[in-house]
């Protein structure tokens, strides 16, 4: 007997009871979330797919592969301001398209274009404004206000920022030194994530770090273990614990500095934590770097491929194949992540390896139709929608529960299929979801992934 299957959506791994995985799972809403996906649905079929079925594809549109103009249009002209607030913020919009909706009457639709896509979702090395300068400067005359937000996006063009944000215009305030009384309240406090604070601030007076050193909670007495006045040997004395999995607030002062002997100070730290924290600082010399890829510890090598962009392509695809953070999924982006030679994965007893053949650009037809029959679903799932498979094996695939989802995304599903999966979506049962999704930002979640079929 087969196990129960759960479907992963290529934008999302699901962590939820079984009742959302009935609701989840069932195949003609599936096909829904492949078809909003699909690149070459015509667009009064994708405009009527947004009429009638906005519920079960959700947040899906906004991952819709490629928009043409007559798509966007489609899209972009529907009287539902939740629709035209989400296609600002699409991801694979284009500026010139987006920029169409600066004149929307709603004031909603006209804050998504200034924030933007989430940048969590679509987390990249450089990120391309979202919007054209003209846009940017239009939505600013409609609402001022707009500067605020737009002062901490990721998307600002970097000559309107200069513009809006000229070097000096809001330097950040010092702050006042603490007095005797306000630090020991600090650190002798009840709250336990008060003392922490206490034990990270640079203005605590060395008595009070001894103190704290020596606090009933490890949480405590790790902050004070990461303080920057510390020697290898002052650390090692503190009674702190950092393990495998143990999660580690980086310590700023690691991950922003820029002189090379304080970073070369933390790589070469027995401590974990210091190790962890430098990973994140993008500002490391080559040597640092290649110092952290062969870190023991796992974390430091993830952090250090999830921050710089110098790390070489053995690493990412390494660490990429032995993550299982929700996270994983940024690696795929790396600049330094491999997609030629790829294919090579085909013969992999992994199937996260061989998942990752539909990734090489020069993997053969021939190759992409071979791996869409692979033992594991995931595998399939991860091949169903290339456009390198034929469209009998599209066909094939959309057939198949474990894959619909994904071969409803594929360019060369027949136009009258994609009719036909709003067709039989219309009388779906309005039946609420119960449990929960989160976000993830990978193609599947390691932890979920289903088992081998019998």
């Amino acid at each position: 007997m087969a196990s129960r299957r759960l479907t992963i959506n290529p934008e999302a791994a699901l962590y939820v009871n079984d009742a959302f995985l009935a609701h989840y799972n069932k195949p003609a809403r599936a096909r829904l979330r492949g078809l909003a996906r699909n690149p070459a649905i015509p667009a009064g079929l994708l405009r009527r797919l947004v009429d009638e079925q906005l519920r079960e594809i959700g947040s899906t549109l906004t991952f819709h592969k490629k928009w043409t103009d007559e798509q966007f249009e489609a899209v972009a002209s529907s009287p539902d301001r939740k629709v035209r607030e989400m296609l600002a913020q699409a991801v694979h919009v284009m500026p010139e398209q987006r920029a169409r909706l600066v004149e929307d009457p709603e004031p909603g639709v006209l804050r998504a274009l200034v924030e933007g896509p989430d940048y969590l979702l679509t987390w990249t090395w450089t990120p391309q404004p979202t919007l054209p300068v003209w846009a940017y400067e239009r939505l600013l005359e409609r609402n001022p206000e707009f500067e605020l937000i737009l002062a901490d996006s990721p998307w600002l063009p970097q000559d309107l920022r200069a513009r809006l944000y000229p070097a000096g215009s809001s330097p950040a305030p010092d702050e006042p030194p603490l007095d005797r009384e306000q630090a020991e309240a600090r650190a002798c406090d009840d709250n336990e994530w008060t003392r922490v604070a206490a034990a990270t601030d640079p203005r605590l007076p060395g008595d009070l770090v001894a103190r704290l050193a020596v606090d009933p909670s490890p949480e405590v007495r790790l902050a004070v273990s990461m303080r920057p006045e510390l020697n290898e040997q002052q650390r090692a004395a503190i009674d702190y614990h950092v393990g495998p999995d143990d999660r580690v607030r980086p310590a700023r002062w690691a991950t922003d500095t820029r002189d090379p002997r304080v970073q070369r100070r933390c790589v070469f730290s027995a401590h974990i934590g210091l190790r962890r924290s430098v990973a994140c600082n993008r500002h490391l010399t080559p040597d640092l770097v290649a110092v952290l890829a062969t870190d023991d510890d796992f974390a430091v090598r993830l952090m250090l491929c999830e921050n710089n962009p110098h790390v070489d392509s053995d690493t990412v695809l390494d660490t990429y194949l032995e993550a299982t953070t929700m996270t994983r999924g940024r690696l795929l982006h790396h600049p330094r992540f491999p997609r030629t030679g790829l294919a090579r994965l085909a013969g992999s007893p992994d199937p996260q390896a061989r998942a990752l053949v539909v990734l090489d650009p020069d993997a053969a037809p021939e190759l992409i139709e071979r791996i869409s029959h692979d033992a594991h679903p995931v595998v399939r799932q991860w091949t169903a929608d290339d456009p390198r498979l034929s469209s009998g094996r599209v066909l094939e695939l959309f057939d198949d529960p474990s894959t619909g989802e994904a071969a409803a995304a594929n360019p060369h599903l027949p136009v009258p299929v994609m009719r036909r999966i709003l067709d039989v979506a219309a009388p779906l049962a309005d039946d609420p979801a119960e449990g929960r999704a989160a976000v993830y930002l990978g193609r599947w979640s390691p932890d979920q992934l289903p088992p081998e079929e019998d």
